[in-house]
């Protein structure tokens, strides 16, 4: 007996047609994908209920919406209704794109921080629909208005965070009062070594103090490819341009070299070295998070990129911003680099462009939404292929931030 009825030997399949219980599984798995998509679809021809509309805005926005405001949404067209109401609630900016931007901006990647021009930036490039994949290009940064400044703000200073600490001190709504200005005017950085929030305060503070530099290679990729080095290390590549500072003989064993630093330096040295020229300088280390400036030095690469250099003295010698891009060749093609772009060039704006015209960038932001919308991971076929129709409506907006979170809310309000 199965669920109550007979099933005869007539009806019973052969043997060689039972799946196994594992493609069952998924089977169904892919089912129930198609059945929430077919249900999105459904809700979106019939328009939002009172209920449906309710769980966007709490997926979304990240608070209650009013009753009044749930009771307009009813009957509306799902996509619309999240653009032009869900997304341009103020909680929107200040709670959600605030807490998704935060953990890209320090090493411990903690959302528990002050607010910062990264973040300000972020939030601003949200609310007016700035391309998203001018995120690590653009002379672009966003700070208080002069309603703000009235109200106890003071100027913006590329010597501290006080103007984005007075913002949360006051409870200042971002989404009213945030206004762009570029880079270059406010900080001391010429138009063409600005890079988007490469070279905004915060991540200069947290990626370019000490170090070698290395770090801001690496944070940017985990937070704007989802790569981190060791996911995407390859020893195919030539070590010719790996630094001083990295030992061919890790502990005496040159096999540690060829077969693990090799695989992660061969590719990342090349491009790091975008940023020779920029370096954050702070008299005290323990206030790097809110004193001390970014130091951009033309046509001279910091001393930073020589230390350690006994440790191979044969190694390269940073003479220049010049970046190549390595891992457009062997497996690190499947990042998707932009065939547009050539693949090399000078300082961190062009490198800025060259990782976020990835195909890895667009699916990055894409599945980063999607996650924070529908509290899961693409988890089967049917959640793939609308993270592919994400995608393309990411770059079909001209790369608008808000277009993914509608798309992910109307998939996932049901489910």
């Amino acid at each position: 007996m199965k669920y109550g009825m007979a099933i005869t030997e007539a009806a019973r399949p052969p043997a060689s047609t039972h799946r196994p219980a594992a493609t069952r599984v998924a089977l169904r798995a892919a089912a129930c994908g198609v059945a929430a998509v077919l249900a999105a679809s459904v809700a979106a021809a019939a328009g939002l209920t009172k209920d449906q509309a309710k769980r966007m805005y709490d997926r979304v926005a990240g608070v209650v919406a009013p009753d009044a405001t749930l009771n307009s949404m009813v009957g509306m067209d799902p996509t619309q209704a999240a653009l032009n109401i869900v997304t341009k609630d103020p909680a929107f900016y200040n709670n959600t794109i605030r807490n998704l931007a935060m953990p890209w901006t320090s090493r411990s990647q903690t959302v528990f921080a002050p607010l910062n021009d990264y973040v300000a930036t972020v939030v601003g490039m949200v609310r007016d629909d700035v391309p998203f994949n001018t995120l690590l290009s653009a002379d672009l940064l966003y700070v208080a208005d002069s309603g703000s400044m009235s109200a106890g703000v003071p100027a913006y200073s590329p010597g501290n965070n006080d103007m984005y600490q007075a913002l949360d001190d006051l409870n200042i709504d971002l989404k009213a009062h945030l206004v762009p200005v570029t880079q270059s005017s406010v900080t001391g950085v010429p138009a063409a070594a600005t890079a988007g929030v490469i070279t905004t305060r915060a991540a200069a503070s947290a990626f370019f103090i000490n170090g070698t530099n290395r770090a801001m290679f690496r944070f940017t990729m985990m937070n704007h490819l989802c790569s981190d080095l060791q996911t995407i290390m390859d020893t195919t590549r030539p070590p010719d341009r790996i630094r001083q500072d990295v030992t061919r003989s890790p502990g005496g064993d040159s096999s540690l070299f060829l077969n693990n630093c090799i695989g992660c330096h061969s590719g990342m040295d090349p491009m790091a070295q975008a940023f020779a020229y920029y370096n954050f300088s702070n008299t005290d280390p323990t206030t790097a998070g809110t004193t001390g400036q970014i130091v951009y030095t033309a046509g001279q690469v910091q001393p930073k990129y020589f230390i350690n250099n006994t440790n191979f003295p044969q190694g390269y010698v940073t003479p220049d911003d010049h970046w190549d891009n390595r891992w457009r060749g062997g497996v690190n093609q499947l990042l998707g680099w932009d065939p547009n772009q050539s693949g090399s060039g000078q300082g961190a704006k062009s490198l800025g462009q060259e990782l976020a015209g990835s195909q890895a960038f667009a699916n990055c932001q894409v599945t980063r939404v999607f996650k924070y919308v529908c509290f899961r991971a693409p988890s089967n076929a049917a959640d793939r292929s609308q993270v592919a129709t994400m995608v393309a409506s990411f770059k079909a907006s001209n790369y608008s931030l808000r277009q993914v979170f509608a798309d992910a809310a109307v998939y996932c309000m049901g489910n």
